[in-house]
Parts: C-alpha cells; sequence; structure tokens
C-alpha cells in the first residue's frame, strides 16, 4: 500500500510504485480533473502541484512522491492564489474547448505562488511546457497578470 495525502485528505492505494501519478488521480481514486495529454510530459494537461510545485503527473511514479503534499485542480480552488486564477478565467473567459486548462490553471497558480507580480516573460517561462490545441495563449497571459493585479 501506498500512502498519499491529495487534496488534503489521506489516501491508501493498493498500486505499483512506477504507476504514474496521473493514473493513480484518474483511475484509482477517481479524480478526472487532471487531464491525460501526451503521456510524455510535453503539453502539461497532467499538470498536479506536488508541495506547491507544477509538475507533470504523466511520468511522475507514484512511489517517488512520498509524503509530500499533492493538490490537484479539484482543490486549487481552495487555495487563495488558485482561487484568483480561477476567477480571473471566468472573467476574462479564458478557456476556449477547456481540455487543457486544468494544466494550464495549475502551472499559472505556482507561477503566481512564487512570483505575485511576473512580468511577460516570467510568464512565458512558468508555462512554456503547457500546450492550448485552441491557441487562447493570449488569453491565458491575460489571465494570469489579472490575477495577479487582483487584491
Amino acid at each position: 500500500m501506498i500512502q498519499l495525502t491529495i487534496n488534503g485528505e489521506q489516501r491508501s492505494v493498493d498500486v505499483p510504485p512506477d504507476m504514474p501519478l496521473l493514473w493513480v488521480l484518474r483511475d484509482v481514486i477517481g479524480l478526472t480533473g487532471t487531464k491525460f495529454g501526451c503521456g510524455i510530459a510535453q503539453c502539461g494537461a497532467c499538470t498536479v502541484h506536488v508541495e506547491g510545485a507544477a509538475l507533470r503527473s504523466c511520468q511522475l511514479p507514484v512511489g517517488s512522491v512520498g509524503d509530500r503534499k499533492i493538490t490537484t485542480i479539484e482543490a486549487i480552488g481552495e487555495t487563495a492564489v488558485g482561487a484568483k486564477i480561477q476567477k480571473a478565467w471566468l472573467d476574462l473567459e479564458v478557456v476556449q474547448c477547456g481540455y487543457c486548462q486544468s494544466g494550464q490553471i495549475m502551472s499559472a497558480a505556482a507561477l503566481l505562488a512564487s512570483n505575485p507580480s511576473p512580468d511577460d516573460a516570467d510568464i512565458d517561462a512558468a508555462m512554456a511546457g503547457n500546450i492550448c490545441r485552441c491557441g487562447t495563449y493570449v488569453r491565458i497571459r491575460e489571465g494570469i497578470k489579472h490575477a495577479a493585479r487582483s487584491a
């Protein structure tokens, strides 16, 4: 059994330690907000926070997580920064199809948690690994700036 803390809740899962965290979240626990995109940690759809750091769960073996706290899109709105990002996304209608947006929001929240006033270069660096097939990059950037300005 592997012990995990996901969204503040202790979970025990009976899975192989090399199983990607993404599959544990989606298929074992039923938290389907984190998406499968590419499977090679290049698109960002599977982004979650591990101790506040944005990581790609499709390539992260669950056995390597240890006692570090995991936050998924289902709970990011419970954090001050996550709530700001979600509100900005709604205020500016950032989403088009929405498939990539859980990963976009998780990366944006990690950025603002570590850098509350990012410039364009900071945003580009933090969001570079998140692909949006609909091309909403301008709206994503504006959403991050809007969230950073909000009190």
